[in-house]
């Protein structure tokens, strides 16, 4: 498989030029294939949202270099990366990140109107009717339980089919049944060649990656590999 996301000797240093500076990530390396599904766990503060965060494009690294599809994304403009964001990148909100003036239906084809994509109808409504929404589409977010307006956050991701998608703690707000649904869904995606990097502290959850890795105070202290025919 082709590598499609590679980092070398990423350092991330909050507040590098005060006191006391944080070193989040500490020369981490890593490669990412076409179709991994990757499960990253840690303890809070380990570095894994900070992690998520600068592949996903949307926190900045301190040191080192970030590749995907083989371009330096820290070398492009800002314009520049928001439109390879746009065309190539999806990100599963912890906190939902909905717009309360917008419905549910409004709040997921929002991204669809920014790009100036047309609304495919039919993936829509699967869409919809795989996350049990399709009765919601009319309400606002206030009016949603955490569980839905996770569900309604997932889709607004999915009607974009990104080639990567990066998920901070997905099923935080879900019960068990709506935890498996969706990675469930996760891993149909994976199946069809979606790129899945997520992060989560349940080993549950990270038993549908592929992949896990398990980061202690900034660093990759182990990563194991799951048997394929457990899948």
């Amino acid at each position: 498989m082709e590598t499609i996301i590679k980092i070398e000797s990423l350092t991330k240093i909050y507040n590098p030029l005060s006191l006391n500076p944080k070193l989040a990530l500490d020369q981490v390396s890593l490669d990412v294939k076409e179709g991994e599904f990757i499960a990253i766990m840690g303890k809070s503060g380990s570095g894994k949202t900070t992690l998520l965060n600068i592949l996903s494009t949307i926190d900045d690294l301190t040191k080192g270099k970030l590749f995907i599809y083989g371009k330096n994304i820290y070398e492009m403009s800002e314009t520049e990366r928001a439109h390879f964001r746009k065309e190539n990148i999806g990100f599963i909100f912890q906190n939902f990140n909905l717009l309360d003036t917008l419905t549910v239906k409004e709040n997921i084809i929002l991204p669809l109107k920014l790009a100036g994509k047309i609304i495919d109808e039919e993936d829509f409504k699967q869409i919809i009717k795989d996350l049990e929404i399709d009765d919601l589409l009319d309400k606002y977010p206030f009016e949603c339980s955490g569980g839905q307006s996770q569900r309604v956050a997932v889709a607004r991701t999915l009607v974009m089919h990104p080639k990567i998608i990066f998920a901070d703690e997905p099923t935080g707000n879900l019960d068990s049944k709506n935890s498996h649904k969706l990675l469930t869904i996760l891993s149909h995606l994976n199946q069809r060649d979606t790129t899945i990097v997520l992060v989560t502290h349940d080993p549950m959850i990270a038993s549908y990656g592929k992949t896990m890795m398990y980061l202690y105070d900034g660093g990759i202290k182990s990563v194991v590999q799951r048997n394929q025919a457990t899948q």
